[in-house]
């Protein structure tokens, strides 16, 4: 994703991002229709965040869809699909560190 995106700017496009949880609805596709009209590419990204779900939150039941979704957003004419697993997104070590001075 990070090369397609490189490409695209070095080509000057602008990109239009639509990041989803997946289990797309028509909120979501409109949103690509919108981003069609204003970027020169669209890239969607579909990505259940289990740093999302607290405790007695049900990440496993989160509906899923992923073949359906792709096909959704293949046929509005998405340029790009980012779809990482969690393990790609937070590998092994993972850590992130925040200070707030003041």
């Amino acid at each position: 994703m990070k090369e397609a995106a490189r490409q695209a700017r070095a080509q000057s496009h602008v990109i239009g991002l639509v990041p989803t949880m997946g289990a797309l609805h028509e909120g979501h596709l409109s949103l690509v229709r919108q981003a069609k009209k204003e970027c020169s590419r669209v890239y969607a990204s579909l990505f259940v965040n289990p740093k999302q779900f607290g405790p007695n939150e049900d990440f496993v039941k989160y509906p899923r869809a992923f073949e359906s979704d792709a096909a959704q957003f293949a046929e509005l004419g998405v340029d790009a699909l980012f779809a990482p697993a969690p393990e790609d997104m937070y590998p092994a070590g993972y850590s992130t560190y925040v200070n707030v001075d003041g």
